[in-house]
Parts: structure tokens; sequence; C-alpha cells
């Protein structure tokens, strides 16, 4: 088991961030980019990192660091229970980060939060971390805040939550609302200009639908149409009813899983034939998403891929398994502290102002920086469902604007 513990930025600025995390990635393997997605198989197999303290176990050992020579920095997944497979992908992949930067300056310890994430957190900082990496769930970050806040230890969570970020708590995680932004301004500047929307009855729902009508308002469209639905069989397809009374749409927003967009498609497009269909950030680790034939056409905003291929090429010859497409947020996260820890005495406070360095972070996953709020902004690419497979049709900015 591995531990068980301002104004514009320059267009030259963000790209010299991805080019910088490009090249600690492709320094550790010279196998060629595969063209398509990899992949991520439900049980990915764990490695065991030896427990040694030479170079090749990358900083992460069993047990309570002994040493005073690195910066202490600990992990919070869920290593066990319905999570374990996303959890272990996130360990592999700061493992894997801290053998592909070569640092000698950072020590990530893990701890299960699938037997509390409160009782972790304490642990945590017991044994003497400086800084949190995690947790996953919304509801982890919320037990762990106040504990390390209490401590002064700052916590950089892989949710998606904005609403846990703050008072020390950063969200890393991919947002909902930039992702419909982000394909909302795309659908209009495509000469989209009546939308319909399909939300579920949940809290993700609600927020999404929140974002939807701002992002429609902004970019001078109309939202036509806006329907709910329950989790229940035929739910989708009694939305659809409703919202065919109103067609024809140019384009529908629905703010669910592939599955679900995969089943309402055809329905919507007996009264819509032309219609366009957005998804958002949720269809990015979706595998099925590509695979549906009702989905070509498809537009949706995302995270880049171009990086995560390799990088799951890499971990899959590691791991000898492919990686969840959430572990990309482990690995990014490892990359930003490793950044920092240039700066970072061993022994002193996580140096928390540098995350909110305006000309930000570089990723698998593309240039990143956190806002006033905590919360990551990530420059974003819309993709099309196409043929089996998705492809770029609009790049992701080279630029941050305020």
């Amino acid at each position: 088991m591995a531990e068980s513990k301002r104004g514009p930025q320059p267009t030259r600025a963000v790209s010299k961030l991805v080019a910088l995390a490009a090249a600690v990635l492709l320094s550790a393997c010279a196998t060629v980019v595969p063209r398509g997605p990899t992949p991520a198989p439900d049980r990915p197999v764990a490695q065991k990192p030896r427990p040694t303290r030479g170079p090749d176990t990358g900083g992460v050992i069993a047990g309570v660091p002994q040493d005073a020579e690195r910066n202490r920095v600990a992990l919070l997944v869920p290593l066990s229970g319905s999570n374990a497979g996303v959890g272990r992908s996130i360990a592999n992949a700061t493992q894997l980060a801290l053998l592909d930067a070569r640092s000698q300056q950072v020590r990530i310890t893990n701890y299960d939060t699938a037997t509390g994430a409160a009782a972790a957190a304490n642990r945590a900082i017991a044994e003497g971390a400086q800084l949190i990496l995690g947790p996953l769930l919304a509801d982890d970050v919320r037990a762990v805040t106040p504990i390390a806040r209490r401590a002064g230890v700052p916590v950089i969570s892989f949710s998606n939550d904005v609403s846990v970020a703050g008072n020390g708590t950063y969200v890393m995680g991919y947002a909902p609302n930039q992702s419909i932004e982000r394909v909302v301004a795309f659908a209009r500047s495509q000469g989209v200009q009546n939308f319909g929307g399909l939300v579920p009855n949940a809290l993700y729902g609600s927020r999404a639908s929140t974002v939807f009508l701002r992002a429609v308002e902004q970019a001078g469209g109309r939202v036509v149409s806006l329907q709910t639905y329950d989790r229940a069989p035929s739910a989708v397809a009694q939305a659809v009813t409703r919202m065919n009374k109103d067609a024809p749409f140019d384009a529908v927003m629905i703010a669910d899983g592939g599955s679900t967009a995969a089943a309402a498609a055809p329905l919507l497009k007996r009264a819509s034939p032309s219609t366009r269909l957005l998804g958002t950030e949720l269809w990015n680790s979706d595998r099925a998403v590509a695979t549906q034939a009702a989905l070509n056409g498809a537009w949706f905003a995302s995270v880049p891929d171009n990086l995560y291929r390799q990088y799951a090429q890499n971990y899959r010859a590691r791991f000898s398994a492919g990686p969840y497409r959430l572990s990309s947020l482990g690995y990014d996260a490892v990359l930003l502290v490793v950044r920092i820890s240039r700066d970072w005495r061993v022994g002193s406070a996580f140096p928390q102002n540098r995350l909110r360095d305006a000309d930000g972070f570089a990723g698998i996953d593309g240039a990143f920086r956190f806002g006033r709020d905590g919360v990551a902004e990530r420059a974003l690419e819309v993709q099309e469902v196409r043929g089996g497979t998705t492809v770029t049709v609009s790049p992701a900015p080279t630029r941050f604007d305020d």
C-alpha cells in the first residue's frame, strides 16, 4: 500500500507555462502520443511504491516521514470503499508527478478519507503536514477545512463544488460554470441564437441552470425553454416532450452524463432535427460520450486532452493500468507544489500567497490560476463528438482575461 496515512496576461506567459509542463511530462517517456483519448478502466491497479528513501520512490513512503529535509504534504483521498479506484489513481498520479519532476524537496504522505476525512486531516497535521492536497468529495472538504484552518494549513481540494472554496481552501476541480460559459459563448459565435436546457432535479442541475441562463443572456442569446427532470425511468423523455412544445431550438444544453444525453438526443431531434447538443465538463470524464452515435456533432467544453494522452500512456507503463480521468488533478497539484517549493523553506509554513500568482500554473490539464475566491480558473477548449472520438473545434485560449 502507498502511504496510508489583472489585466490580460501576455500570450507568451501561458504558452511558456504549458510548454514547461509538457517538458516535464515528455522527459519521463519518449513514446509517441496516441491520437485518440486513452479510456480509463473501471478498476485501475495501483502499484505499491517501495518503502525506501532512494530517489526512485519520488519522495513517497509508507508511514510517518522521518527526515527533515523535505517539505511535508498530505494527500487526502479515498483509499478504500466505493471510491477507492479513483483515490488510488490520484495517489499514483502524485507519485508519477514527483518522479517526472525529479523533485527532492517534497514528501507526500497518503491518508485515507474513506475512514473519516476529519480524522485523516487531524492525523496529517499532527504528523507535520504543512499543506493538504484533497479531499475529493465536497462533504469531506467541508469536514477538513475548519481543522486545517485552525492549524494554518492550506487545502487544495479536488472537488468541483465552488461553495467549499475560501478561507484557505482552494478548489482545483473542473467547475461546471466555466465549461457552460465557454461552450455557450462558442455556440453563439457559431450562430446559435435560441437555446433549450435539460437539467436534473439535483444540486448540480440547479447550479447548472443558473449559470446556463446567465451565460446565454451575457452572450446575447435567448433561452426558449428550460426543463427539469427527476432521476426516474421515463423522466427525461417527459421533460423532452414538454420542451418540444417550444421547438425548434438551435442548441440544447444537457447538464448530465453521456448516457442521459444520448437517450434524450433522438427525442429532441424529432422536433428539432438540426439542433446542436451541448454538454458540460461531466462529458470529459465520461468515456461513453465519444462512442454514442446519438451525440455525434455535440459540443462540450473541457480541459485540453493533448498532454493528458501522453500522461495516460506513461501512467499505464508504470502501473500496468490506465488512470481515471480525474487523476490528472493529483498530477497537476504536485507540479504546482514543486514549482512553489523552490521558494518554500523546509520546516516553514507553506507560502499560500504564491497560489494567487496571476501568471498561473501549468499542468497536463492546461493552464490555470486561482482567483480571489479560491476557485481554479482554467483555459478550456471546446470539443466535438465526431465518429467515435472527440476533436478540438476551438482551442483553449492562450491568455487569461480579468
